[in-house]
């Protein structure tokens, strides 16, 4: 039964995963497993790094805290929630792009509270890091994308590597991030296509980028927690830039058109779905704000 949950949890988190605006890293903190998946790939990546200096004694010791009855249960779990989820949405995509970027935008705008509820008290240092931020965020959100389909392999693994810390960073959407750099339809297509190689450098790119940025976020968060949480919320306001529901090819902004009433609609009930979720987190995680420790 408790494995049977764990990929339970995994499939939720992997959906997560595949919709820009929704967190993997807050639905693992509403599901209970963040400190564990956080601890556990620290873990993981010290032992290798250990194993690569020939330290096996240390590896061992490594991984003797890896959860692992947790970890591959909820990894298989995600595996099955990204393909869902993948399968689903390219179509609704290419059906309604309006209607899809207003329920982007609506899951972005609820999820702001979580760093800003994280980050605590505002002092006016975190305010200016927070608008210069969304400010450098919005610029990039409106440069039109190098590419649209069949983007290099070599734009694949960075971009991949970037989009992980979704799972690091409770708040931050690393589908959304995919769509920022012009990848993320290619990716839905990938999926559904089983393209081996376009996978098989996502998951390198991820897997590398998993490994960097778990002990970076561990040390950022608690030694400058405020800071990074101001840092994410500037971050994800200036995105929505990139998501506004009306646009031209070069994300040029286009006025409203006649589907304003289904993306006012879409934006309402993307924006109760977070907030379900946040209201979710508060009374089943009680310890959500606590620092990541191991």
């Amino acid at each position: 039964m408790s494995a049977a949950l764990n990929v339970l949890r995994g499939g939720l988190i992997g959906l997560a995963e595949v919709v820009p605006g929704v967190s993997g890293g807050t639905v693992a903190l509403v599901v209970g497993v963040y400190q564990t998946v956080i601890s556990s790939a620290a873990h993981f990546f010290r032992g290798l790094f250990a194993a690569a200096r020939g330290e096996f004694s240390a590896l061992r010791r490594d991984w003797a805290h890896v959860r692992w009855a947790v970890l591959l249960p909820l990894g298989l779990g995600m595996l099955g929630g990204i393909v869902a989820g993948a399968a689903l949405l390219e179509p609704l995509i290419e059906a309604e792009p309006a209607v899809v970027r207003a329920v982007f935008a609506g899951l972005i705008l609820a999820s702001l509270w979580v760093p800003l509820r994280m980050a605590g008290s505002w002092s006016a240092g975190m305010l200016v890091l927070a608008l210069a931020a969304a400010a450098g965020m919005f610029f990039l959100a409106g440069v039109p994308p190098l590419q649209t389909a069949g983007p290099s392999l070599w734009l694949v693994a960075p971009a991949a590597a970037l989009a992980v810390c979704a799972l690091v960073l409770p708040g931050v959407s690393g589908s959304f991030l995919l769509v920022i750099l012009g990848l993320y339809q290619p990716t839905l297509a990938a999926v559904n296509d089983r393209d081996v190689a376009y996978l098989g450098v996502f998951v390198a790119g991820a897997i590398v980028g998993l490994a960097l940025f778990v002990r970076v976020v561990q040390y950022l968060l608690t030694t400058f927690r405020a800071l990074t949480l101001a840092l994410m919320t500037g971050l994800m306001a200036g995105s929505l830039r990139a998501l506004w529901p009306w646009q031209g090819e070069d994300r040029d902004l286009i006025a409203p058109g006649e589907d304003v009433g289904s993306v006012v609609l879409a934006v309402i009930l993307a924006m109760a779905l977070v907030i379900t979720l946040l209201v979710a987190e508060r009374y089943l995680s009680p310890r959500v704000n606590a620092a990541p420790r191991e």
